[in-house]
């Protein structure tokens, strides 16, 4: 069966459709992407995860074709330094509840028109590479980063901050691929929806709260 058919099992002591963290890590190590959904106290969204080292063409394709909200590059203030990526806005920075955006990026070799699901995969691949500096990306482009939050989840409850936190704890850097999930209409999936979603392509979904709890043990 293909792996985007394979249908998720949902611990038991988990209320469906939920997942329990363990198996979002280890879907997370197998290099497959998992749902993290935010909570009604937040945005009541759900967003598909992929560490940054396992993106591929054929996933950036699926995350554009599926979920169909904007792609984006999870990351930590410190790569983000690294890298030089000045922040678009400061609003991000002084409100809490708001993602941190850097200039759009693009890989400088590697790439022809940006778009293409080739050459954002391309683009990530280049950002989450270690050995990459800031020389080998420029903006704008395709790939849009996000700056988590020092404090991570206990300062800001977001995918971002979730994102990066499940890629570490899965034995990759620091950094992920996110995309919002949306329905047929173009608005914000709904958990009855995302549950659709998680089944029809065997995919594990779960709570970023329950993912908090989870880091507070580590």
């Amino acid at each position: 069966m293909d792996l985007l058919e394979r249908p998720p099992t949902v611990a038991p002591h988990i209320s469906a459709p939920f997942a329990s963290v363990d198996r979002l890590v280890a879907e997370m190590a197998m290099g497959r992407p998992v749902i993290l959904h935010d909570g009604a106290a937040r945005q009541n969204r759900g967003d598909l995860v992929l560490p940054a080292q396992c993106v591929t063409a054929e996933w950036i394709n699926f995350m554009a074709r599926e979920a169909r909200g904007l792609i984006c590059l999870a990351l930590t203030r410190e790569r983000s330094v690294d890298l030089q990526l000045g922040i678009q806005s400061r609003d991000g920075v002084r409100n809490a509840r708001r993602g941190v955006f850097t200039v759009s990026i693009e890989a400088r070799e590697g790439v022809t028109t940006g778009i293409s699901a080739h050459d954002r995969a391309h683009t990530i691949a280049v950002a989450a590479d270690i050995a990459s500096g800031a020389c080998d990306l420029v903006s704008p482009g395709h790939v849009f980063p996000v700056v988590a939050r020092d404090g991570g989840m206990l300062e800001r409850a977001g995918h971002t901050e979730a994102a990066v936190a499940l890629a570490r704890f899965a034995g990759f850097r620091p950094m992920a691929v996110t995309a919002a999930i949306l329905n047929d209409h173009g608005n914000v999936s709904s958990v009855e929806q995302l549950a659709i979603f998680a089944r029809r392509h065997g995919i594990a979904m779960g709570r970023i709260a329950d993912l908090i709890e989870y880091s507070r043990g580590r």
